[in-house]
């Protein structure tokens, strides 16, 4: 049952399914349960006004009458544990969902980059925002917003590599069971760690060969750079601080800019360091092409200059072929990992999508691949193929989920 409630009356356990009027500049996630005071605080501060509720997805104690003008506000309700499922279903609508937000957290890091850049005041309302409406995505279903991480546009690295941190990173803390304030505060920090790279002369960034031994001292200064742009800023905690000065120090002190060793770094500095790397070698770059997913992890593995334990805790994150990785089956036919495997992590379910017999885009087809005779003989690239997979992505494939 939907119902239309004022901003005044919306109440902890209602299910949201829309904003129908807002005075904000900022776009909130329309779907979702409203969990506390403080979320309904947030959504008035933000200048939401009137919001359409499904009753039938609210969780609101069995004596909670319907809204109405006269009812006192409620102050307690049903406390469900909001876990994230990662067998969660990949829909049309959840990735249409998951792939709107991203393209909007890649406008919003824009234009506060903009700011920075311009001197300008900035704001970290926005991108606070946009960190919590990432992770609010990361509960409700981890697998939808966790394939947009790997449906990049090259020419837009720089932006997108900081929401796709941040998205990693508030799945991983997801994983490590932290509290969803400390997931929130990781994962704004994540967006906000190659913030001083925005400084960076466009000539230094995108060489295509090796760098030399001025421009990588340039390169090196974006992360005391990106400190210091961020004290313009209120509100930037310890750990946001922590993450952005300390993500490209490593465990044996190979890293920069302090050189500092295991012993100096925090876990969420570590954690930050998985997550930069990971996502760095999966996307192209001026000077250097992508890599798998599958080829990374075991580069992870192999670095001892990472924390190893909380690297194997990443992998189990992940998983061994990650939710969007780019699979060819032994049916000869292409697909993208949509869930985990139940059963066998070598065996997730994916939907394929095209075929390399007839080098043509088939119907979208979901397969369980541990109830199935076909298999993944290899992680590949879009680049091997010829593929726009961005906006195959984008344009078809969000579009022509089965149910």
């Amino acid at each position: 049952m939907l119902k239309q409630v004022p901003i005044s009356e919306l109440v902890p356990g209602m299910y949201v399914n829309q904003v129908l009027k807002q005075a904000g500049r900022l776009k909130m996630r329309s779907k979702g349960l409203v969990k506390s005071q403080a979320t309904i605080q947030q959504l008035k501060n933000k200048g939401i006004e009137l919001l359409e509720v499904d009753l039938s997805k609210s969780q609101l104690p069995e004596e909670a009458p319907e809204p109405a003008s006269s009812a006192p506000a409620q102050t307690e309700a049903a406390k469900p544990k909001a876990k994230p499922n990662r067998l969660a279903k990949l829909t049309s609508d959840a990735l249409s969902d998951a792939n709107d937000l991203y393209l909007q957290a890649v406008m919003i890091q824009g234009d506060f980059v903009n700011s920075l850049q311009s001197g300008i005041a900035a704001n970290l309302d926005a991108v606070t925002d946009l960190s919590q409406n990432i992770i609010d995505s990361v509960f409700e279903n981890p697998n939808a917003i966790s394939c947009l991480t790997l449906i990049k546009d090259a020419d837009e690295y720089l932006l997108e590599h900081s929401i796709s941190c941040s998205i990693l990173m508030g799945v991983f803390a997801r994983h490590m069971e932290f509290d969803k304030s400390l997931i929130e505060e990781l994962s704004l920090g994540a967006m906000l760690m190659d913030i001083g790279m925005a400084t960076i002369p466009k000539d230094v960034y995108d060489k295509p060969g090796k760098l030399n031994t001025q421009e990588w001292q340039i390169m090196q200064g974006h992360v005391d750079t990106g400190v210091e742009l961020l004290e313009q800023c209120d509100d930037v905690t310890d750990i946001i601080r922590d993450i952005i000065q300390n993500h490209h120090e490593r465990m044996d002190g190979s890293g920069y800019p302090a050189g500092k060793q295991g012993h100096d770094l925090s876990t969420y500095a570590r954690m930050a360091a998985i997550v930069d790397c990971y996502d760095a070698m999966i996307s192209d770059r001026a000077h250097q092409k992508s890599q798998t997913p599958t080829q990374v992890l075991r580069k992870l593995m192999a670095d001892s200059a990472l924390d190893q334990a909380l690297v194997q805790q990443f992998i189990k994150c992940i998983g061994v072929h990650p939710i969007g990785s780019l699979v060819k089956l032994k049916s000869e036919k292409l697909a993208l990992v949509s869930s985990p495997g139940k059963t066998d992590p070598l065996s997730p379910v994916v939907m394929t999508f095209y075929s390399l017999r007839t080098q043509m885009h088939s119907e979208i087809k979901r397969i369980d691949l541990a109830k199935s005779t076909d298999e993944i003989v290899a992680a590949v690239k879009p680049t091997e193929f010829k593929m726009n997979l961005p906006k195959f992505f984008r344009e078809v494939f969000i579009h022509q989920i089965p149910d």
